[in-house]
């Protein structure tokens, strides 16, 4: 996969968790439901939301941390090893910093 090719995945990705995010913020911004029964729900799927939010603002972290990567043509290795990161990985995980290998280690 070439560089333009994958900042264009990266971008696209970004793009997305971005939307979400806005979703996400939209629906904590809701004023609580007055029945209490309700308000419980509301406030259990609040902690879900955040959890989400959390989540989300970290892959983009990790997005534009791969954007950097790719300006700096260091893309594609380990950060850790500076070894080729597997292309499956990539595939599958456009963003991450680390070969599998040192992914393990981090665990």
């Amino acid at each position: 996969m070439t560089n333009e090719v994958m900042e264009n995945k990266l971008k696209a990705l970004k793009t997305d968790l971005q939307r979400r995010l806005s979703a996400i913020d939209a629906d904590l911004g809701a004023a609580l439901d007055p029945d209490s029964q309700d308000r419980i729900t509301q406030v259990e799927n609040d902690q879900v939301l955040t959890e989400m939010r959390r989540e989300a603002s970290e892959q983009i972290a990790s997005i534009d941390a791969a954007l950097e990567r790719l300006k700096h043509e260091t893309f594609g290795r380990c950060v850790r090893c500076l070894r080729p990161i597997e292309t499956k990985r990539l595939d599958a995980l456009p963003y991450t910093p680390l070969c599998v290998a040192c992914a393990h280690l981090s665990i």
